[in-house]
C-alpha cells in the first residue's frame, strides 16, 4: 500500500517517522494478501465441493439410467451387477454429501466468517488515513503562522490553529497505535484460526476416501468372477467389439 501526498497543506515537518509508516504499510499489506488468499481458498472450497456432488449424483444417475435398459430386462446376469453398482453409487453419494456438510460447516463456514472481518479492518485503515490528512493539513496551518511575524493577530490565530490541531494529532496517534498494535496480532491469530478447519478437511477426505475404498472392494467381489482373470476379459471384450465394428450399420463409407 502506497499514499499519495497531497500537494496542498504540507507541512514542512516530518510528522509521521518514515520507519513508522513503512512498518505499518508491510503489515497492512500483509492483511490485504490474507484477505485475498481467504476469498481465493473460499471460492475454490465451494467450487471444489460442487464439483464432488455433481459428481457422485451423475454417478447416481447413470446407475439409475442403466436400469431402466431394456437389457436388464433381458439378462438377469447384467441386472444383478447394474444392481449392484446402483447400491455402491447410491452409497458413494451418501458418504459425499456427509462430507460436503462436513466441509461446509468446518471449513467453508469459517473462511467466511474470517473474511467478514475484513471490511472493518478497512474501514479502521480509511479512518486512520483520513486522521493522518487532518493532521497533515493542521500541522501545516501551524507552520504557517509560526513563519510569519509576530504580531498580535497572527499570535493569535498561531494559538488558535495548536488548539485545533492538538485534539486532531492526538486522534491520529491513537488510530494508528492501535492499528499497529493489533494488525500483527490479527495476522498471527490466523493460525489458530484456521487449523481445526484443516484438521477437519483432511479427516473429512480421510473418511470420505476409506469409505469409498470398502464400497469398491465390496463391489469388486459381487462382479467379479471365479477363475476369469483380467486378461480373459480384456480379449473377449475386444473380441466382442470386433464383431460389432464388423456390422455393416457401423462400417467406415
Amino acid at each position: 500500500m502506497s499514499w499519495i501526498p497531497f500537494k496542498i497543506g504540507q507541512p514542512k515537518k516530518q510528522i509521521v517517522p518514515k520507519t513508522v509508516e513503512r512498518d505499518f504499510e508491510r503489515e497492512y499489506g500483509k492483511l490485504q494478501q490474507l484477505e485475498e488468499q481467504t476469498k481465493r481458498l473460499q471460492k475454490d472450497m465451494k467450487k471444489s465441493t460442487d464439483a464432488d456432488l455433481a459428481m457422485s449424483k451423475s454417478a447416481v444417475k447413470i446407475s439409475l439410467d442403466l436400469l431402466s435398459n431394456p437389457l436388464c430386462e433381458q439378462d438377469q446376469d447384467f441386472l444383478n451387477m447394474v444392481t449392484a453398482l446402483d447400491t455402491a453409487m447410491k452409497r458413494m453419494d451418501a458418504f459425499n454429501q456427509e462430507k460436503v456438510n462436513q466441509i461446509q460447516k468446518t471449513v467453508i463456514e469459517p473462511l467466511k466468517k474470517f473474511g467478514s472481518v475484513f471490511p472493518s479492518l478497512n474501514m479502521a485503515v480509511k479512518r486512520r488515513e483520513q486522521a493522518l490528512q487532518d493532521y497533515r493539513r493542521l500541522q501545516a496551518k501551524v507552520e504557517k503562522y509560526e513563519e510569519k511575524e509576530k504580531t498580535g493577530p497572527v499570535l493569535a490565530k498561531l494559538h488558535q490553529a495548536r488548539e485545533e490541531l492538538r485534539p486532531v494529532r492526538d486522534d491520529f496517534e491513537a488510530k494508528n497505535k492501535q492499528l499497529l498494535d493489533e494488525m500483527p496480532r490479527f495476522y498471527s491469530s490466523r493460525l489458530d484460526y484456521f487449523q481445526p478447519s484443516f484438521e477437519s478437511l483432511i479427516r473429512a477426505q480421510v473418511v470420505y476416501y476409506s469409505e469409498m475404498h470398502k464400497i469398491f472392494g465390496d463391489l469388486t467381489q459381487q462382479l467379479a468372477q471365479p477363475g476369469r482373470p483380467d486378461e480373459q476379459w480384456e480379449r473377449e471384450n475386444e473380441a466382442r467389439l470386433s464383431e460389432l465394428r464388423a456390422l455393416s450399420i457401423v462400417a467406415d463409407d
